[in-house]
């Protein structure tokens, strides 16, 4: 779930409940990210209680009531006021709740990682390319005849004391929530982790790797062209000859040298 996913009730449901998350920080926000991960999972898994939950012509106390009765001594005090008050809101769709409460798991998860933030998007990368290159491990993640808990210790025994908890917790999360493959759901988390901070995620793809004083002017350039920070995910593909090529958003800079001969080859074929 993203945010250009939400419409409507929905998208102003999320922007206000966000609002709780400021000033989370350390253990806390880790805390209630897990609470936010299970309380998503109970409404994915009980479609009566999702109902009620998000049914407008239900009176809010009510819902209110009903939630803290349910989960009173099963999550903290902070996901328990969170998903109370979210049962208040109206939805534009009955699914949008356990998205939006996911969705904020892994932004309380991002803020757990405190300034530590740089290193988790680069982590968050990493294992989104290993998933990518490793045929063998993307079967596997994938496989519907591994449970999730299988799948979940797999991921544990290659990134456990490697990586930060927080880029461990969101790939575990990975093959839990609402996306269609792990690999996909961390490309998501790492937007998610960019957007915390203010920052914008460019992929640059080169030829050869980029040493620190280009990565920093490219950055900086980026940074500049776009009027906030920028955050380099860096692939190198010999194949490319030269040059670079960089997606931001919607907009491609292709400035390599397979670009400039695949679009000569284009013009002198029309």
């Amino acid at each position: 779930m993203s945010r250009a996913g939400l419409r409507g009730a929905s998208a102003e449901a999320l922007a206000a409940l966000g609002e709780r998350l400021e000033g989370v920080s350390g253990p806390d926000a880790a805390r209630l990210g897990d609470d936010l991960f299970g309380l998503a999972a109970v409404l994915r898994a009980e479609p009566g209680l999702r109902r009620v939950a998000t049914d407008a012509a239900t009176d809010a106390a009510a819902k209110s009531g009903l939630v803290r009765q349910i989960f009173e001594d099963k999550v903290g005090s902070q996901a328990l006021e969170l998903v109370a008050d979210a049962v208040t809101r109206r939805w534009t769709a009955t699914r949008d709740l356990a998205d939006v409460l996911e969705h904020l798991g892994v932004v309380a998860v991002v803020k757990s990682a405190g300034d530590d933030v740089e290193r988790l998007s680069d982590e968050l990368f990493a294992v989104g390319q290993l998933v990518n290159d490793q045929a063998d491990l993307r079967s596997a993640l994938s496989d519907p005849a591994r449970s999730v808990a299988d799948k979940a210790r797999l991921l544990r025994g290659l990134l456990e004391g490697k990586t930060l908890p927080a880029t461990l917790r969101l790939a575990e999360q990975g093959l839990a929530g609402s996306h269609r493959t792990v690999a996909i759901a961390i490309e998501e988390y790492q937007k998610v982790a960019a957007s915390v901070y203010g920052e914008r995620v460019a992929e640059v793809r080169v030829a050869r790797g980029l040493s620190d004083g280009q990565r920093a002017r490219l950055q900086a350039a980026l940074s500049s062209q776009y009027g906030r920070a920028v955050h380099l995910n860096v692939v190198v593909e010999p194949e490319l000859v030269g040059g670079m090529r960089v997606e931001i958003g919607d907009d491609v800079i292709d400035g390599t040298v397979a670009g400039r001969l695949d679009d000569a080859r284009r013009r002198l074929a029309g």
